[in-house]
Formats: C-alpha cells, sequence, structure tokens
C-alpha cells in the first residue's frame, strides 16, 4: 500500500492558489488512474483507491485546513500500519523553489510550512518522501519582499506564470508513478534532474500568521 497525500486547503476560494499545489498533483492522479471511482471520505479526508502496476494506493486531499493536515496522514499511516519513509508521499507548495521547478527528497524540515509542520509532529517524525511544487517567484524563489507569506501562497498564479506551472504539474504526477511502482530513488532521480538551485529558507522561519478565515493557518 502506497499512501499519496496532496496538501492544500479545502473550499472553492482556496482553488488554484499557491498552497493548493498539492491538490493540482492530487487532482491529476484521480482523473487519469481513478476515474469513475468512489470518492469516499475518511481518515478526515476525500480518499479514492486504485491500483497503478499491481500497487494498491491511496489518495488523500485532507478537508482539514492546512495547518490540521497531520491528522488525516496520521490516522490513514496508523489504520495501514505504513512506514512513513518507504510508503508515503506528501505532495505540497514550496514557496523557497520558483513556479515550474518540482523537488522530491526522503525528509527534512518544515521550511515554516504548517502542513509539514502538523504532519511532522502528529507522525513523530520527518522522514518521510515529500514531493514539492516551486509556488515561488522567479527566478530563484521566495516571496515579494513587501507581501505576507500567508497572502503570497493564499493568492493565485499569475498568466505569465501559467505556462510554467502546467508541466511542473505534469512532472509531479510521473514523479509520484514512479514512486509507487519503482520506489523512492527512480522518483527522486527523475524529479530532481535539472532541479535549479533552491533558495534557502530563513534559519528559523517565523510562524505564519492566522489568516481571516478563523481557524485557517497556512
Amino acid at each position: 500500500m502506497k499512501l499519496i497525500v496532496g496538501l492544500g486547503n479545502p473550499g472553492t476560494q482556496y482553488t488554484k492558489t499557491r498552497h493548493n499545489a498539492g491538490f493540482m498533483v492530487a487532482d491529476r492522479l484521480h482523473a487519469k488512474h481513478a476515474k469513475g471511482e468512489p470518492v469516499k471520505a475518511r481518515f478526515q479526508a476525500a480518499s479514492v483507491e486504485f491500483t497503478l502496476a499491481a500497487e494498491r494506493c491511496l489518495l488523500l486531499k485532507p478537508t482539514t485546513f492546512m495547518n490540521r493536515s497531520g491528522q488525516s496522514v496520521a490516522e490513514a499511516v496508523r489504520f495501514f500500519k505504513l512506514d512513513p519513509a518507504q510508503d508515503l508521499m506528501v505532495i505540497v507548495d514550496e514557496v523557497y523553489l520558483p513556479v515550474g521547478s518540482v523537488r522530491l527528497r526522503p525528509g527534512g524540515g518544515t521550511s515554516g510550512h504548517n502542513g509539514l509542520a502538523s504532519i511532522q509532529e502528529l507522525l513523530g517524525t520527518d522522514a518521510y518522501p515529500r514531493l514539492r511544487i516551486g509556488v515561488g517567484l522567479l527566478p530563484n524563489g521566495g516571496k515579494p519582499p513587501m507581501i505576507d507569506q500567508a497572502d503570497y501562497v493564499l493568492g493565485r498564479f499569475t498568466p505569465e506564470e501559467d505556462p510554467l506551472l502546467d508541466p511542473a504539474l505534469a512532472k509531479a504526477v510521473e514523479a509520484a508513478e514512479l514512486f509507487i511502482t519503482k520506489g523512492l530513488n527512480p522518483a527522486m532521480n527523475f524529479a530532481n534532474a535539472g532541479a535549479p538551485k533552491e533558495k534557502p529558507p530563513p534559519k528559523t522561519p517565523p510562524p505564519t500568521p492566522e489568516s481571516k478565515d478563523p481557524g485557517l493557518r497556512t
């Protein structure tokens, strides 16, 4: 069993925002491999099962807000008795990578991302693969200097960024497929080929402030 989790915020007002890049990839995986399969409310998420190359897979889009993503992930991991380092992939937006880039790592810190922080807290480990979709400024990543990070990631992609976003999402889908069918190392080799230099996050990223939506933290 492989567990593939796309992170985002539920609700139409967040559709196509930068922070929902994980949802965008999950939607493409659903359309490609599980079209027609019933979507169920399980593990505090919209979930759908499919099989790829004889590997059983569960695709999740948590219906909690981003800062509570770990509740959904931990519940599914424990129910199926999965090894996060081998069986889990989290697909997430990354402000420190520019739009159009994709990178896959076997673990690491949160870079100030509250979804990853929630998962790490509730799993008790940061050793789980995360497929990161660049949503930062061109050409090196990061956010505009005078815009709060929460406001930036809750904004939508610009028309100039759209032609870069689509192939990145397609590449992320293929990386997830490789993870399912061949394992982490082949998926990393594919996803990270030609990866741009990553803009380093602050050494101690400040907590992301709450948005105007009650209960929502990015």
